[in-house]
Order: C-alpha cells, then structure tokens, then sequence
C-alpha cells in the first residue's frame, strides 16, 4: 500500500474546512462524485493526511484542527461525514519573517506545504516558502501573491529538488474557467470577440480581504484569459450573506457573419471553497508525487491547475 501524501496547511479558513471534510467524506463513502482524478501516481484522494495546520486567529490556535475549521468567521457548511479529532493542534503562524525558523523545525514530519492564507500578503507567502525550503518540503501557493512566477525563488527551489507549484490556483469550476472556456468557444467558432467583462460576489473572509487588498489578484484573473486585452475584470465584492457561496456573473460580445451582433450573458454560483479543494487535492498529490520523485522546480501537470504558472505576468 502507497504511503499517504502528508500535507502541512497554512490557513485554516473555508478552504480548509472543505479540504479536511472532503478528506473524511471521501475515505467513509468511497464516491468519487466532483472528483476529477481519483488516483495520481499511486495516491488516492483519501490517501492524504493532513499532519500540520498554521493560523493567526487567537481564537484557533491550540484547538484541534477538526474543531478550528467550524470556528468563525469560517462559513463553509458541514458535509456528511463523520470528523473525529485529528489530533492536530493548530500552530501559531508567522508573525513575521523572523519566524521562519521556528516554522521550519514544526514542519517536520511533513512532505508538501499548502499555502492557503489569504492573498495580498506577499511578504508572508514567499516567508513561508522560505520555511518550506529549509525544511526540505515542497511548497504550493494557492494564492495570487507572486512566490513561483519569480525566477529567483524557482531556481532555488529547483537547485535544492523541492517541487514549487504556483501561483493561485484555478477553480474546479470557477469564473476564470468558464470565462476562458468561452472566449476559447468564440475563437474555435471563428467569431470575432468584441468585448467581455466578469463579476464576482462572494461571502467567506477571502473576498472580504481580496475587496480590501486586491494587490495582484486583478492581474491574476487576467493570466487565465486567453484574450486578455480585450476582457475587465471588475473589483471584488464582499456580500456577508452569500456566505461560502460565489456569484459571478459574465458576459460576452461578439461578431459572427457579416459582422452581425452575438450576446451572452452566463450567471455562476459555485461554493468559492469546494472549488479550491477540488483542485487542492491534486496539487498536493502532484506536489508529493513530484518530491517523492526528486522531481525539483515547477511540476508541468500542475498547469492547467493554476491561474498564473511561472512565465505569467506579475
């Protein structure tokens, strides 16, 4: 039997409530409903354990990992699932970058970091990819926040044969997918895009944050659109009642034949963490895979995972 993936997770917010549920749910059911690859190189989507968990929030830390995802402001729903205790206490977070070595030495026993805090903290992000480093771990950023797009850190990452898998993580069916999927459907079609434009509301503390400190996120977006030039993407907004819901809304316009006029107009709504754990669950396969491989730098399956892999703009 294949050892499981042992994952450290920076941020216990939605996404890693969905995340930890998922884990349980799919272990006691053994359904692969909304799962898009259930086995990658040997390992299962219940062959992952979560080993470490880091946060900020007072109120988390020191609290058993299974009860700190149900904590506020956390807002995703509990799944049907049986969740005992993990018997992983929730670890004091970088405060700032001369925590690193503390971070390090409570990484062990770890194969893969998952950086899952809110973006727009670029110093903190590419802090805790140090941790990884010294550690000897390899490190996702599931963040818009640039750590894998910079060469520095990804040659260094490749130098040392730790796997570093970035930046900001693509939605299992998100707004930035279905917006690229149609504007890849009007050029394949042979229509002429006019111009296109994407809203998104959502509910849990990321798009609060993101509405707050939007930094790169805007850029980000853009990274996953194959015409760019041509699409706006509207600023966040932060709606407390959608909950862990997202709402987007998108619309198209375009030139068919004889320059006539085509419209579309396509309303999204997803809960925003079930979408991260979708593809999560894949990177930190792919992640524990490409180490166990010695397999350093960037893992090129991880691609279509990702909003902005290395050799996008920042």
């Amino acid at each position: 039997m294949i050892e499981r993936a042992r994952v450290a997770v920076v941020g216990v917010g939605n996404n890693t409530s969905a995340l930890v549920q998922g884990l349980a749910r799919y272990r006691q059911s053994g359904s692969l409903v909304g799962v898009r690859r259930p086995v990658i190189d040997g390992l299962g989507v219940g062959d992952v354990d979560v080993v470490a968990a880091f946060a900020t929030s007072a109120e988390k830390v020191g609290r058993d990992l299974t009860e700190a995802i149900f904590m506020s402001p956390n807002n995703f729903p509990r799944l049907d699932c049986e969740l005992p205790l993990a018997d992983v206490p929730v670890t004091r977070g970088l405060v700032d970058a001369t925590e690193v070595g503390r971070v390090a030495a409570a990484l062990a026993g770890a194969e893969v970091l998952l950086y899952s805090a809110p973006s727009g903290r670029p110093e903190t992000a590419l802090a805790y990819a140090e941790a990884a480093h010294r550690a000897g771990l390899a490190f996702i950023n599931t963040t818009s926040d640039p750590v894998a797009r910079d060469p520095q850190w990804m040659g260094r990452f490749e130098a040392a044969g730790l796997p570093l898998i970035g930046d900001d993580l693509a939605s299992q069916f998100g707004t930035s997918v279905l917006h690229n999927a149609l504007l890849r459907l009007l050029q394949e079609r042979g229509l002429t895009l006019v111009s296109s434009y994407q809203v998104n509301l959502g509910g849990t503390e990321d798009f609060r944050n993101l509405v707050e400190n939007p930094t790169t996120k805007k850029q980000s977006k853009l990274n996953a659109l194959s015409a760019a030039d041509r699409v706006e993407v509207a600023p966040l907004g932060y709606l407390p009642h959608l909950a862990s819901q997202k709402v987007a809304h998108l619309n198209v316009e375009a030139q068919g034949w004889g320059e006539t006029s085509v419209s579309l107009d396509v309303k999204l709504t997803v809960h925003d963490p079930s979408g991260a754990a979708g593809v999560n669950i894949d990177l930190v396969r792919i992640a524990a895979s490409a180490l166990r491989n010695g397999r350093g730098g960037h893992a090129a399956e991880a691609t279509s995972l990702l909003k902005s892999p290395p050799g996008t703009a920042i």
